[in-house]
């Protein structure tokens, strides 16, 4: 029987990564994080034991919460955001039945160290192409959705990530940049665990565009035209990359709903 307090691994799954995607919370307690780190993707960490501090925070919002096996914690917590009139859900089965069914996990391991205000912090090079809007929109729907990003002067990156405390990429010589042939979008979908058939073909059409090689894959093109085109239609890189991401969510879902899918006029043929 469904419910309208509980929703199902399988469910979930076709939710996250959209821009309109549930915010995770993970109330798993400090043992059962000790045995596995991963989080579901852009997954916030709370404890259960102040929730009522907390809960008005996500006015508004669809939540689901997530705890080990998706008992007390994860219902307890979902009931009491309900309670301040939150839209919560708990995932059933919790963080055990996610894994199980294979559902995306980020590893925790390589993330920034976050702000006071729990957010990660981001510099590149200014007036973004390709990877540079790649990189944030992967950060944004699948590690940290409050994710910063602060584009500057090229030469500048590694004084400003030095000064700020914040993380660069893809520029020469950082941990977040190309490598061999593969490009900062690559790499971040590798060290953040996520590769899943729809990111890895997502993953394809990006490196295309942004190292010159359009004969990899037919949509290179047609992507790389797109991004320029964006770089020319907006002076403001922050109002860029907010454009960027419908570009790549609807990249996306192409990849992830509808390769198989064709378009022709007229829809049904003519009869002579």
């Amino acid at each position: 029987m469904s419910s309208n307090i509980q929703i199902t691994s399988a469910q979930l799954s076709r939710l996250v990564g959209l821009p309109d995607a549930p915010v995770l919370i993970d109330v798993r307690i400090d043992e059962d994080i000790a045995a596995d780190s991963r989080l579901l993707p852009a997954s916030e960490r709370r404890s259960h034991r102040d929730v009522a501090a907390w809960a008005g925070a996500y006015a508004g919002r669809k939540v689901v919460v997530i705890c080990q096996r998706g008992q007390k914690l994860s219902e307890g917590v979902a009931a009491w955001l309900r309670h301040e009139g939150v839209e919560a859900e708990n995932l059933t089965g919790g963080f055990e039945a996610w894994r199980e069914a294979g559902g995306l996990l980020v590893e925790t391991g390589k993330l920034p160290k976050r702000d006071p205000a729990g957010r990660t912090l981001w510099v590149t090079r200014a007036r973004p192409k390709v990877d540079r809007i790649a990189c944030p929109w992967l950060i944004r729907r699948f590690v940290d959705r409050h994710a910063v990003f602060l584009f500057v002067s090229a030469s500048e990156v590694p004084d400003v990530a030095d000064r700020f405390g914040v993380t660069p990429f893809d520029i020469d010589g950082v941990f977040w940049s190309h490598r061999g042939e593969r490009c900062s979008f690559d790499i971040m979908i590798e060290e953040f665990g996520l590769s899943s058939p729809a990111l890895d073909q997502l993953a394809t059409i990006v490196r295309a565009a942004d190292t010159a090689r359009l004969d990899l894959v037919p949509e290179a093109a047609g992507f790389l035209a797109a991004s320029l085109g964006l770089s020319r239609m907006y002076r403001d890189d922050l109002a860029q990359l907010d454009a960027g991401m419908l570009l790549y969510d609807a990249f996306y879902r192409w990849c992830r709903d509808a390769t198989e899918e064709t378009h022709n006029w007229p829809s049904v043929p003519v009869k002579n």
